[in-house]
């Protein structure tokens, strides 16, 4: 079996060392991942120039590449330079990422997108996160993404997304695993100024998430919240079906 791993914390970040040294006993590894820090870039992909692709050095790699462009485009670019090369891929994965990605946070994720480019490409796809930025427990997220690869073989469509998350602890303080719908993920958030000369106004993004009361730990947030790893199975397709025949309704084209 042919794996891709892509991700979005860079190609030298800790969380994708980890998984491919986890993929690597099962599979045929292959990465392609960018070339430095691309988070929240969602699903961007480059048209405006060009994306440098170069072979190096990745332990327990086939082959690696690091590319100058998004997450998605190391999803798309790498598995059409693979092909080229006569590698088919079979699953990819994306991460681990350093920092969650639930609920709504997935629409900004670049670790999300890339597995979701993974679907449009028609191959089953797994995001995989551990939710702090300075994530230091990686062995559950591994031993999860290990178990998704084994256990959906022949079972997962490749419009489906996995969306792996899990704690930052040590595998026996983590207290099980939950399958999980997405929810809101809200912040405390807000625009830092920063100065940088020159008269010019700069911001930059920062927050702490809301903390949730009374609601159900089926939604994936709300369980990260009390403990819980999870993992939510994620669909490309935003279309609000319920709301067809009500807009019909509306008569626009008039």
């Amino acid at each position: 079996m042919n794996i891709l791993v892509a991700n979005d914390d860079g190609i030298e970040a800790r969380g994708i060392k980890e998984l491919v040294k986890a993929l690597s006993a099962k599979a045929s590894v292959y990465v392609c991942a960018p070339d430095g820090q691309r988070s929240a870039s969602g699903h961007g992909i480059t048209v405006s120039t060009h994306i440098t692709a170069k072979e190096v050095e990745f332990e327990g790699a086939q082959l690696a590449l690091k590319l100058s462009g998004t997450p998605a485009d190391c999803v798309k670019l790498g598995m059409k330079i693979l092909a080229d090369r006569g590698i088919d891929i079979d699953m990819v994965f994306s991460g681990i990422n350093h920092g969650g990605n639930l609920g709504t946070d997935v629409l900004y994720s670049g670790t999300v997108s890339a597995a979701i480019e993974g679907s449009i490409c028609g191959v089953p796809s797994v995001a995989v996160s551990v939710n702090s930025h300075e994530a230091q427990h990686f062995e559950y997220a591994c031993h999860l993404a290990v178990e998704a690869l084994e256990k959906s073989k022949g079972r997962i469509s490749p419009d489906t997304v996995l969306n792996i998350n899990t704690p930052n602890l040590p595998r026996e303080e983590i207290k099980g695993l939950k399958y999980t719908t997405l929810g809101n993920r809200e912040y405390k958030e807000f625009f830092k100024p920063v100065d940088i000369g020159d008269g010019i106004k700069a911001y930059r993004y920062t927050g702490e998430p809301v903390v949730y009361e009374g609601l159900p730990d089926t939604i994936d947030v709300i369980a990260m919240q009390e403990g819980y790893a999870t993992i939510t199975p994620v669909h490309r397709d935003l279309t609000d079906y319920k709301m067809i025949e009500e807009i019909k309704k509306w008569r626009i084209d008039r």
